[in-house]
């Protein structure tokens, strides 16, 4: 039988407390792996439409034959999973500022993490992901001015709900732009929020990209009496 409630790690990081827990569902048993920084709740297992979506409907965009793929942020590792199964993924890096959500994935502590860790084309990366992508030398720090075919980025509540203040300017137009300049011709961003489309920021897209779209993902809530959105944007550089 599952057990009702346990941490399974918790450590002080520089953005505040993280912790990692899981808990049984009363109905049914299952078990619901969540992970919180501070008060805010980060990502749960019993939602991942929209970070499921964030790569399908990312990668869906690209049209290279065999894809170089870069996710910002490896929560519980359903963008990186999804990225994974897709039929022309041929190179993965997932970047996260956290030490302790890697070595999650890297201890199987978390549903996804073995087959995350162990899989060939997937290389896990402790940095931060607005650092690289603002010094312009390209998102893999193993290979300077590499350029990938896709972006995948979900680490903030939104564009204009983020983490930590140090991350804010990425999301302007200047920011975006030193992003475009790291994918090939024709490459995509995707990035997953939490919030409805923002017009601001589909303007900041608009502005560097040569078409933009934002879909709005529905799921179920465990109350049934409605429906829970999240917001994907899909970003593609001009070929």
């Amino acid at each position: 039988m599952s057990i009702g409630f346990e941490e399974l790690d918790f450590v002080a990081t520089p953005m505040g407390p993280l912790s990692l827990r899981r808990r049984a569902l009363p109905a049914t048993g299952e078990d619901v792996f969540e992970v919180k920084l501070g008060d805010d709740f980060l990502m749960s297992s019993q939602f991942t439409a929209g970070e499921i979506a964030l790569a399908e409907l990312g990668l869906g965009a690209a049209d290279a034959p065999a894809l170089d793929v870069v996710v910002g942020g490896l929560g519980l590792g359903y963008t990186a999973r999804a990225a994974l199964d897709h039929p022309r993924l041929r190179a993965l890096l997932v970047i996260d500022a956290l030490p302790a959500v890697i070595d999650w994935h890297r201890r199987g502590l978390v549903p996804l993490g073995t087959g995350l860790a162990t899989d060939p084309r997937c290389r896990l990366v402790l940095g931060d992901f607005f650092a690289l992508a603002a010094a312009g030398r390209g998102l893999d720090p193993a290979q300077p001015g590499r350029k990938v075919h896709a972006v995948l980025l979900d680490v903030d509540h939104s564009p204009s709900q983020v983490l930590h203040p140090s991350h804010a300017a990425f999301y302007g137009a200047a920011g975006l732009r030193g992003l475009a300049a790291q994918l090939h011709p024709g490459g995509v961003f995707a990035l997953w929020s939490n919030d409805p489309p923002e017009e601001e920021f589909a303007s900041a897209l608009d502005y560097v990209f040569a078409s933009t779209a934002a879909h709005v993902v529905e799921f179920e809530t465990p109350s049934r009496k409605g429906r829970g959105t999240n917001t994907v944007y899909v970003a593609r550089k001009a070929g």
